[in-house]
């Protein structure tokens, strides 16, 4: 059954706005003579002016919307970044630089629990280009921590020099990539073409040297000696990712950077099992596999090469601080101790929590998924979101 035929259809005005961008991306793929990369569809379809996912205003996040974010289930979650943040303060200046803030929660959950801890920062910068999810994050800010609220400035771009702490929460997974197929010793790039009844569709060609080579280094660390499984091997290559984390990398003159976003480092990502990439779409609490579904209105995620991730940054001149599960993270971090010292006189309102430290801990929800990674330039090698155990060496 497809996707269309089991999830709640769109609004009509929701559906003209897809309309909208499909014909804009028709329009890009016949300029460019009947195919475009992955990359350039999932660019238009997430950040296209006016049009895309991430630029439009419908409600992505939380219960009202497409998915859920770990600050949108639990304070706690903002509390021990806080912890881990409050920590670097001590060798670095008290600033943050986050990246992608949402809905703004776990910018308020920062500020809230940093000034309970004492350790407010002096600035909090949040680069956002939707000027939507601006506004929504101005009006959660000025509600939640007003006498903050001053410190708080938004940004077109990022910061030529950065001091401080870099945070970027499920952003990763939101840059385009670009998808291969490799088949009976040959690269594929899996773009996109009209399909013939109208709409899109996947369409391969032979990839370019340089993207065939890069490919080529990727699954031979993951499949070592045994070579190239049988039949074809599908996935995702995260160019953009590793490019913006060198950037910012390169650009944090002093502090730390924690990125926290679902993946596996490269052997896990190209395990010869997994032949059909990560590549997987959000609709209304619903995951499934059809990125040309009403173009616009869900989100079109990959998971993140940590390996990947880690060598742009090494790469750089960071040093690393650690990589551990999220769940690992937050307990070290002190999950545990802040959600005992919750009052239990809402009882209800403690079973929630309750039930949101489960699916933060959880394996079999966001626990084991989720990934924690930091670097950093001038500041020790003492994080505590990474002081029982410390995953880094699965990286190389």
């Amino acid at each position: 059954m497809r996707p269309d035929e089991i999830l709640p259809a769109p609004p009509a005005h929701a559906a003209q706005v897809s309309r909208e961008l499909a014909a804009r991306v028709a329009d890009a793929i016949g300029q460019a003579g009947g195919w475009i990369g992955f990359d350039r569809y999932m660019d238009m379809a997430l950040y296209e002016p006016r049009l895309g996912y991430y630029a439009a205003g419908s409600r992505k996040f939380g219960a009202d919307g497409d998915f859920v974010t770990a600050p949108e289930l639990s304070p706690l979650f903002g509390q021990c970044l806080a912890a881990q943040c409050a920590h670097w303060f001590d060798s670095a200046p008290a600033s943050i630089v986050e990246f992608g803030a949402g809905s703004g929660e776990m910018a308020a959950q920062l500020l809230e629990s940093l000034e309970t801890l004492g350790a407010a920062p002096q600035r909090y910068e949040i680069v956002e280009l939707s000027a939507e999810l601006r506004g929504r994050q101005r009006e959660l800010l000025a509600r939640r921590v007003p006498a903050l609220l001053g410190r708080v400035s938004w940004l077109d771009a990022l910061p030529l020099r950065i001091e401080g702490v870099v945070l970027a929460n499920e952003v990763l997974d939101a840059m385009p990539v670009r998808l291969f197929r490799f088949s009976e010793d040959r690269v594929f790039e899996r773009g996109v073409a009209r399909a013939p009844g109208g709409g899109f569709a996947f369409a391969d060609r032979p990839g370019d040297d340089a993207f065939a080579a890069r490919v080529r280094q990727a699954v031979s660390e993951a499949w070592g000696a045994a070579g190239a499984p049988a039949g074809d091997y599908v996935s995702e290559i995260g160019e953009q990712a590793e490019g913006w984390v060198a950037t910012v990398a390169a650009r944090l003159a002093r502090g730390a950077m924690l990125l926290l976003d679902y993946g596996f480092p490269r052997a896990e990502y190209y395990h010869p099992d997994r032949s059909g990439g990560t590549l997987q779409c959000h609709y209304r609490h619903r995951v499934h596999g059809d990125p040309f579904l009403w173009p616009g209105l869900q989100d079109v995620t990959a998971h993140v090469d940590f390996t990947a991730v880690s060598r742009a940054a090494l790469g750089a001149g960071l040093a690393p601080l650690g990589y551990n599960s999220q769940a690992r993270f937050l307990l070290d971090c002190g999950l545990l101790d802040r959600l005992g010292a919750l009052p239990r006189d809402d009882a209800r309102e403690w079973a929630r929590q309750a039930r949101a430290a489960q699916m933060l801990l959880s394996e079999a929800e966001m626990g084991e998924l989720f990934k924690a990674i930091a670097f950093g330039r001038d500041v020790p090698d003492d994080a505590p979101g990474f002081a029982t155990r410390d995953r880094r060496a699965v990286l190389q």
